[in-house]
């Protein structure tokens, strides 16, 4: 028995079109967010003397900059610009996730091998309990709209915005514990398992480059070898 079964890959128009809409919104509000954590962080940070909060508010910056480009790749009104500049995008995530991975690096070392001991910072507990609420929802939206409408950049910065939220715990566990126990080498040990996340997930950001079959897709019509989200067998390219 044979027959012609059409293969559909990605939403229809209108479909598309409200979950270009929803990314917008979710990244603006991951910006804005990202902003206001940076500036508690890096102020909280100076007036604790701690290189894990002053570390944390960099890090909101650099999370700024990979959704920036989101939002620059999403402000075309156009399908077909938007999927061109989706290789830009994901080199500038890509590039986001390495600068967090060696800026996390080097400051952890830095935080054991130093004299310094950090203050306790109320703040910044409270910031890093506030972000573990925040990130882990705007991660899972995003994660969500990027998968259905098949952007490989959408899916990739929400991974960013997911690995936020880890920091946000390390930082948490680290502040309490130096606050209540006087253990200032706890942050900076997790930060250096989030550093090598952050660097796992910038070699798949960079694998996805050249995996997700986005013209084809444009086009309706999957190559025999993708899977339901576009995908070559063997890429992790949309989640």
């Amino acid at each position: 028995m044979t027959a012609d079964i059409a293969i559909s890959v990605g939403p229809g128009p209108a479909r598309r079109d409200r979950l270009t809409r929803r990314i917008r919104l979710l990244v603006a509000a991951t910006i804005s967010y990202n902003v206001v954590e940076a500036i508690v962080a890096i102020t909280a940070g100076t007036i604790a003397s701690s290189t894990a909060l002053v570390g944390f508010g960099l890090d909101s910056v650099i999370e700024v900059s990979s959704a920036a480009a989101v939002a620059w790749q999403f402000s075309a009104r156009e399908h077909a610009v938007r999927e061109a500049r989706e290789k830009t995008t994901l080199r500038i995530v890509a590039v986001s996730f390495f600068a967090l991975a060696a800026y996390v690096s080097v400051d952890a070392v830095r935080a054991l091998t130093g004299t310094g001991e950090a203050d306790r910072s109320l703040p910044g507990i409270v910031l890093a309990a506030l972000s573990l609420v925040v990130m882990p929802f705007l991660s899972a939206a995003q994660r969500a709209a990027g998968r259905e409408l098949g952007s490989v950049s959408a899916v990739a910065d929400s991974k960013q915005t997911l690995l936020c939220t880890y920091l946000s715990a390390a930082l948490l566990v680290g502040l309490v514990l130096n606050a209540a126990l006087g253990w200032s080498w706890a942050d900076p040990i997790a930060g250096l398992v989030i550093a090598a996340v952050a660097l796992k997930e910038g070699r798949d950001v960079r694998r996805g480059e050249g995996c997700c079959a986005l013209p084809a897709a444009a086009t309706g019509a999957a190559p025999a070898e993708a899977d339901a989200c576009g995908c070559r067998p063997g890429c992790d390219c949309c989640g």
